[in-house]
């Protein structure tokens, strides 16, 4: 059954980030919930009048809360799981409309804001991220960095600032963790290196090593950068062959089957004799597999099973064709 809760003058009832599984219902007393405007990061409030309710659409959809919401004087609410909040809802009418009401409101205010930055000379919005991250970074507001840096790296896997934004990530998940959010030392922002199309060789062999032991680690987001700088240097042959191989195994091991089918197709267009030939072509069947796509995976089996050679390979891919009951 929903209960009542009651919160001192300046208490937090919720933080930026954190898990919603609850619903609340001002009864009596002042909430504001306070935002970073999308277009310029400054905070921008809200204010809960008595009837209403907060905390509804991140409990709904299941991701972390994206405002803070503070009473303002003493307070009391009524806390609902999200359950028990789905079930008053169904039953009252009144509630949905007033959430028809709330989320419209907040979608006008979204869309003024995305009209106005569209409306601005172009910018590109991988580079509007960053910054938008590095922002948070840098004024110590690390739940909201870390949220941007994962979506930058989300959305733009290989874009230009991928390397410093998996570093940043790094520094920013420790920052968190040691002071939290607002505090600690002036952060330092990451600014990574880059090996640019015809670099010394020994840039280029370093890069391999760095992208080797960063995938021996688990770090697939820096370790693919790396091999990509091996691929785009394109000053060893060797090496950018091997990177080619390696940037599609990370892609793999990132659950991003899709992407790691793309680099390794171009892999085997550009290296028809590459040396693991074998070893790209199972990686292309486990994607298909993790795709549920078993037919094509179990081509890519057969496939290596018919070209011989190499018997770890052939033995590999005959349990992996048993296991698909092909």
């Amino acid at each position: 059954m929903p209960k009542p809760l009651q919160y001192r003058s300046g208490s937090l009832i919720y933080f930026q980030g954190d898990p919603a599984d609850k619903i609340f219902i001002l009864q009596n007393g002042k909430v504001s919930l306070v935002y970073q405007d999308i277009e310029t990061g400054a905070d921008v409030k809200d204010f809960v009048q008595p009837g209403e309710f907060f905390g509804v659409k991140s409990a709904l959809g299941r991701y972390s809360r994206e405002e803070n919401a503070m009473a303002l004087s003493d307070t009391t609410v009524m806390v609902f799981t999200v359950p028990e909040f789905e079930a008053v809802a169904t039953a009252n009418s009144k509630i949905i409309m007033k959430m028809l009401k709330v989320f419209s409101t907040q979608m006008r205010r979204v869309h003024k804001q995305v009209s106005k930055l569209m409306a601005k000379e172009d910018v590109d919005p991988a580079d509007g991220l960053f910054n938008v991250a590095e922002f948070y970074l840098k004024n110590k507001r690390f739940s909201q960095a870390k949220q941007v840096f994962g979506r930058y790296l989300t959305f733009y896997p290989s874009g230009k600032y991928a390397i410093q934004a998996s570093k940043n990530l790094s520094i920013t998940e420790d920052a968190l963790a040691r002071y939290g959010d607002g505090k600690g030392p002036g952060v330092s922002v990451s600014k990574a290196p880059s090996a640019a199309p015809g670099a010394p060789a020994a840039n280029v062999s370093q890069a391999y090593n760095d992208a080797v032991n960063l995938s021996a680690q688990g770090k697939y987001q820096e370790a693919f950068m790396s091999f990509k700088m091996v691929v785009d240097a394109n000053t060893d042959l060797e090496l950018a062959a091997k990177s080619s191989l390696e940037i599609g195994r990370c892609m793999f091991l990132m659950n991003k089957f899709e992407d790691s089918l793309k680099y390794l197709t171009n892999m085997l267009t550009k290296y028809p004799k590459h040396p693991d030939l074998s070893e790209a072509m199972f990686i292309m069947g486990q994607c298909n597999e993790k795709i549920g796509r078993k037919d094509q995976a179990s081509a890519f089996y057969k496939k290596i099973i018919s070209m011989g050679g190499d018997n770890d390979a052939i033995a590999k891919a005959k349990r992996a064709l048993s296991a698909l009951g092909a």
